[in-house]
């Protein structure tokens, strides 16, 4: 599946997929789970030098829970990061694209599975749905301060001296090459502030990006992205911008979800999407997720059916998700596109 154009393409999208699409979760979360040591600045993008089949069967886990979407591995793949572990920038060039081509792999390997015939079965019940399903490959772009990896992705404070200009000029190679890698579309995820949207939204009329982008923010508040900046000012960018074929929050606890779906709503009619964490919070200093001790959240499936009716029609899974969490919501999506949603 290939984005050609960007005027109404998700929409397109989405009517192939019953008329909502499933994101996939998270990625560092089930890496661990296979064994892997995150506990680097590269984060998940380490394993693309040290174990890149670990990257390939959590793609392939996602798609196989019913995945639509699946992101790459290159979130905190920057060539400043790895130009910082002794890489040359043509070999930072290259784990950029390689995080691209082992997602295109996974869905190789995927659709040629559901050739053969083999179907998906949810749990322990007779429902049996195919596993054939249109899938996207987003080549993930994340915040300036994900590269920092000092926590300011999730304050969005860079301080007096980053401006405009310097994210712009941070990002500009990373998202030319990341353009050009075989991507259906740029994912450019957690960002944290308006100034930073402000600079991916130039960067892509600047440089003539020729597939879709969408941008996810985060919120601490349900109301303001994790800056202070309204949420609804930052959606605004999004929709302003001619490359972006839709706009959402993800990393944000789920209780949050439904307000921030209906302040998009009024700003924008592009798709929304939205692929909330489990609800832990994030400690910088000590680099782990602690479970929250604010508003508790109840079953993270149990949210779906309001974030669509308040008008998502992509969901998905952040930091801490799993593929069983991807499974129920595919389960959920497909029974609300057939009619049957709770």
């Amino acid at each position: 599946m290939e984005l050609k154009t960007v005027e109404g393409v998700m929409e397109s999208f989405l009517r192939q997929c019953g008329g909502y699409a499933v994101i996939d979760g998270g990625l560092a979360t089930e890496l661990e789970r296979h064994g892997a040591n995150l506990n680097d600045p590269l984060w998940s993008a380490k394993c693309l030098i040290s174990s890149p089949h670990l990257i390939r069967s959590v793609h392939l886990d996602y798609l196989e829970a019913g995945a639509n979407i699946i992101i790459s591995s290159s979130y905190q793949a920057t060539l400043q990061g790895f130009e910082s572990k002794g890489l040359s920038r043509v070999e930072g060039e290259n784990l950029l694209r390689k995080s691209v081509e082992i997602a295109r792999e996974a869905r190789d390997i995927y659709y040629d599975r559901a050739a053969k015939g083999s179907r998906d079965t949810f749990g322990d019940k007779d429902e049996i749905i195919p596993r054939k399903r249109p899938v996207l490959v987003a080549a993930s772009v994340g915040s300036y301060g994900a590269y920092l990896a000092d926590g300011s992705e999730y304050s969005g404070v860079y301080g007096k001296n980053v401006s405009l200009e310097t994210l712009k000029d941070f990002h500009r190679r990373r998202v030319q090459v990341l353009a050009d890698s075989g991507a259906d579309l740029i994912a450019f995820e957690t960002i944290p502030n308006k100034l930073e949207a402000k600079a991916y939204a130039e960067l892509l009329e600047e440089e003539a990006i020729n597939i879709p982008a969408w941008f996810s923010f985060n919120s601490k508040d349900g109301t303001n992205v994790v800056s202070g900046d309204p949420i609804a000012e930052c959606a605004l960018i999004a929709h302003s911008c001619e490359q972006v074929i839709g706009v959402g929050i993800n990393c944000t606890p789920p209780r949050y979800i439904q307000g921030l779906i209906l302040s998009i709503g009024r700003v924008t009619t592009k798709p929304i999407l939205i692929y909330p964490n489990s609800g832990e919070t994030y400690d910088a200093d000590r680099k782990e997720w602690l479970p929250s001790n604010g508003v508790s959240d109840v079953d993270f499936v149990s949210y779906v059916g309001k974030w669509c009716e308040a008008g998502a029609s992509l969901v998905g899974g952040c930091c801490r998700t799993t593929p069983n969490t991807i499974r129920a919501i595919s389960k959920a999506l497909s029974s609300r596109s057939n009619g049957s949603f709770p």
